[in-house]
């Protein structure tokens, strides 16, 4: 198996998304009519309530029951958010396929909609998450909720063999990239889901590293990864990756070195092999010291460690003297 074909094994990339966290008010501050005061109450319950399914029950019977009312909207938004926390992926999306129902008007399923296909994505059902989020795209090519969401279900897909949607993925992440890159924040979102997206940066540059690895073009891999590590160093997947990328470089170099006569090309190709395989022992160092303690990361690391370690040998008189001070040099620091 070739080192990027490793690399790519090596990867345990940990795909999360969630939504904006800063709770909206049950109604808004200057509504188009002011609500009775039995509407008040009644959306104030909705609030009170002690958890998803029950603030969506209460919902319900307001939507019934005040069809018309001008907080309608601030309600379904307000039970958007609180659908959107809920941690376990089938709960959530029976609870959207729900909400569907009671709140039926075109804007207050625009709300909606992106939490069915992050919940679709996470329970696998991929065709429906890339099929709802074209759609909703076409109408809104800058959610970068969905952009995103999409991105990284796509990479997940292509980690485990299942192609099917590369172009697209590669479409929206680079398109989530430029807008997070530029700060183009959607006016439709509020600052603190666009904070949160933003945190997602280099994540989805490691997702457009692993796709442009995966469809080999390493040179497009290449500055993507460099842009995830320097975004966020304490990452190990995007080492590993990169380390994988300048692995195959270094192969490369190596096999030109071989094919010289002697003299001082031979002399030159070997000084840039070397200087190769030495970034690959830094860029692995790097990985293992990211990784270390980290459980999530520990099939990771023992391969890594397999492969980094002949390397180190052959450049270190067949000793691993000093390989472990070099990953501890590259260990995450401790939270205080």
């Amino acid at each position: 198996m070739s080192p990027l074909a490793n690399a790519i094994g090596f990867a345990m990339i940990v795909c999360a998304l969630a939504f904006g966290s800063a709770a909206l008010p049950i109604y808004a501050q200057k509504p188009e009519a002011a609500p009775s005061e039995a509407e008040a109450k009644a959306a104030t319950a909705v609030k009170d309530a002690p958890d998803a399914a029950a603030k969506l029950a209460l919902a319900e019977a307001f939507v019934k029951k005040y069809p018309k009312s001008s907080v309608r909207m601030e309600v379904a938004r307000y039970i958007v958010i609180e659908i959107a926390r809920v941690p376990d992926a089938a709960q959530r999306l029976a609870l959207a396929e729900r909400f569907q129902k009671s709140f039926t008007n075109e804007a207050e399923l625009e709300r909606i909609r992106p939490v069915l296909i992050d919940s679709y994505a996470r329970g696998k059902r991929v065709d429906e998450a890339f099929s709802m989020g074209a759609t909703m795209l076409a109408k809104q090519p800058d959610n970068i909720e969905v952009l995103t969401t999409l991105a990284m279900a796509g990479t997940d897909e292509v980690k485990h063999q299942n192609n099917k949607y590369v172009a697209q993925t590669m479409q929206y992440g680079l398109k989530a990239i430029e807008m997070l890159e530029g700060n183009k924040k959607p006016a439709t979102l509020d600052d603190a889901a666009w904070a949160y997206q933003l945190t997602l940066l280099p994540h989805i540059y490691l997702d457009m590293g692993t796709i442009a690895i995966a469809t080999n073009k390493s040179a497009e891999a290449k500055p993507r990864l460099e842009k995830a590590v320097a975004l966020n160093p304490n990452e190990p997947s995007a080492y590993v990756l990169l380390g994988g990328v300048t692995d195959e470089e270094y192969t490369k170099a190596a096999e030109a070195f071989q094919a010289l006569p002697a003299g001082p090309e031979k002399q030159e190709a070997l000084r840039k092999a070397t200087e190769l395989m030495d970034k690959v022992i830094d860029l692995y160092a790097h990985a293992l010291g990211a990784a270390s303690g980290r459980p999530e990361y520990k099939a990771m690391y023992d391969q890594v460690m397999e492969s980094v370690t002949p390397y180190y040998k052959y450049r270190h008189n067949r000793s691993t003297a000093g390989l472990q001070e070099l990953i501890d040099k590259y260990k995450t620091p401790a939270k205080p």
